[in-house]
């Protein structure tokens, strides 16, 4: 399988880039709220594998929590791609902007670019706006744990009262049109609405 860099996916040779990687997490951060890194994978998508040990996780899971501000407390885990162990990151956070290392970037295509004074007081606005708002965070919950049913009769009674105009194909599909995905991933929102196990009710 080839990976691709993309403005959410950061590929690195080792962790010899760790550096490099903790301003990449940030820039996908204050673009995208969510992605993955890659340690083990060259980039131009070349997997190379490395050396993963206990202490390897610890140290990337650690670089990744103190250089990041506001923190984050991303999954770090070894995965094996095309028969050679890797490390896979995945992260989100919704307290954008992040700093790196006392600098705050953004990411541009595959690419991560420091943010101007202009960009960053403007992300602060935003932030003290409450433009992160607690439905808009990734749920822990899967795709499958959402109730077909009820989607099917969401799209049933909005569709007869002309509120929504689209047909059920797919849960994914609903939930896209619906904006409660980010990412394939389920947003808060979207499990609080259709699925059965949540602490609130609606």
């Amino acid at each position: 399988m080839k990976y691709k860099e993309s403005e959410i996916v950061e590929l690195k040779k080792s962790t010899a880039e760790l550096k490099e990687a903790v301003v990449s997490v940030a820039s996908i951060l204050n673009k995208h709220r969510a992605g993955s890194l890659f340690f083990g994978i060259k980039n131009d998508g070349t997997v190379v594998g490395q050396t993963v040990s206990e202490q390897t996780l610890r140290d990337v899971a650690r670089a990744l929590s103190e250089h990041i501000e506001p923190r984050i407390y991303p999954h770090v885990g070894k995965v094996r791609l095309n028969g050679m162990d890797s490390v896979e990151v995945r992260f989100s956070g919704n307290d954008a902007p992040y700093l790196a290392y006392g600098r705050a970037y953004i990411r541009i295509a595959d690419e991560d670019r420091q943010l101007s004074a202009r960009e960053l007081e403007k992300m602060f606005l935003n932030r003290a706006k409450g433009d992160s708002r607690w439905e808009t965070e990734l749920s822990d919950k899967k795709l499958s744990a959402v109730d077909t049913a009820t989607i099917r009769q969401l799209v049933k009674k909005g569709r007869s009262v002309g509120r929504i105009d689209f047909g059920f194909v797919s849960v994914k599909g609903v939930l896209n049109k619906l904006k409660l995905l980010r990412n394939s991933r389920l947003l808060k929102a979207g499990e609080v609405l259709f699925c059965e196990d949540n602490p609130l009710q609606v």
